[in-house]
């Protein structure tokens, strides 16, 4: 649990620590309006595109040491991409590919050590922390560093290396990584994949949504005359505020009747947040930003209980972790450049919100079916 706590710390910062100075960062490295663009929504691109990677390698290698390998990667793309200038936008890419085969393997680990729901939540809840960890430092850093906004970028290598011990430490007390062998044969059924098409809808619908808001939100913000050290711990603060209903929602996955009603809510709450994000008076952003975080922290942690509760054995585990994240991501990077690319090219927010806002609403009606589905064996 303390390698997949470490771990989980570590799949937002790369994201959340560029999210909040997008802004200074094209001053600084002199990035134009479709560089920053790309740059923000890089790492979500790389996350869909890069999915199937954990779990083949983790068939023939075992979980726990491609685990090790991503987060050395890690570790070594954030150090690439603020050292060598030429190697921001590729470094940026590894850094998604390096935490997408982490986060994939991450359900399937959790199946593996037979995880109860509360320890599901801890290490989903950490997701938050590593966000709200990754808002939080880099204005201050950068600050602290004339405004370079290269120094609070590379330290979370640093991040990447800490987790990388424990999976070291446990790898040599067992000798080597426990091998899956012979690779068993997947069948799947109408019913399976019926299952699989709603846990992948599920969680694209809350990814796109989680990271449009990430990416966009300081821009929204600043538009609204609130500053960089405001928008970066606004931003801190939408992660702090899913702490607690990351951690609890896992919980829920083992109450039907709770989790039959709460579920769909968390889409129809999320669009309400969206909704009032765009109409909040800059006396009320605080509180609307926190109820937004607090419903879309919950959203992520249903996703990834779903679909390590919905799958039967840690093999299902992972294939149903590679193909929902996988395409998740994919829709969520897409999704979020083109929220982006609505608000520059009609110059107004409305538009991009009022697609948010109906994508919220398809979440609800979505999680509403996939939550009454019957679990997941493809072994």
């Amino acid at each position: 649990m303390v390698a997949a706590i470490l771990v989980a710390l570590n799949m937002r910062p790369a994201v959340t620590s560029v999210a909040a100075v997008l802004d200074d960062a094209a001053r600084v490295l002199g990035l134009g309006p479709i560089e920053v663009t790309v740059l923000a929504a890089l790492p979500v691109i790389a996350f869909g595109a890069s999915a199937p990677i954990g779990p083949r390698l983790a068939r023939s290698f075992g979980a726990e040491r491609v685990l090790l390998w991503s987060m050395l990667t890690l570790a070594v793309a954030l150090l690439l991409r603020v050292l060598v200038p030429v190697l921001l936008l590729p470094g940026t890419f590894l850094a998604g590919a390096a935490i997408m085969a982490a986060g994939t393997l991450l359900p399937q680990y959790l199946k593996s050590i037979r995880a109860t729901g509360l320890q599901v939540g801890l290490s989903s809840m950490s997701f938050g922390v590593g966000a709200a960890l990754g808002a939080a430092v880099v204005v201050p850093v950068s600050t602290l560093t004339g405004g370079d906004v290269r120094v609070p970028w590379g330290l979370w290598a640093g991040l990447a290396v800490l987790a990388a011990v424990p999976l070291l430490v446990r790898l040599q007390v067992r000798g080597r990584d426990a091998r899956t062998g012979s690779k068993p044969t997947l069948r799947f059924t109408r019913a399976s994949v019926t299952t699989i098409v709603l846990l992948t809808a599920v969680f694209s619908l809350q990814a796109m949504l989680y990271f449009a808001v990430t990416a966009w939100m300081p821009q929204f913000l600043a538009s609204h005359g609130h500053g960089t050290a405001e928008r970066g711990g606004l931003l801190s603060w939408f992660s702090v505020a899913g702490f607690v209903p990351t951690l609890l929602i896992p919980l829920l996955t083992s109450r039907p009747q709770v989790l039959r009603w709460v579920a769909p809510a968390l889409g129809a709450l999320i669009a309400a947040g969206l909704c009032a994000l765009f109409l909040a008076q800059p006396s009320e952003v605080v509180w609307v930003v926190g109820g937004l975080g607090a419903v879309q922290s919950a959203a992520f942690g249903l996703a990834i209980a779903l679909i390590v509760s919905m799958s039967a054995d840690p093999v299902t585990a992972g294939v149903v972790s590679a193909i929902a994240q996988g395409a998740g991501y994919a829709v969520a990077g897409i999704g979020s450049l083109l929220i982006g690319l609505l608000h520059s090219g009609t110059g107004r927010w409305a538009p991009s919100f009022a697609v948010m806002v109906a994508v919220a609403l398809v979440l609800s009606a979505v999680t509403a079916y996939a939550i009454r589905r019957p679990r997941v064996s493809l072994t």
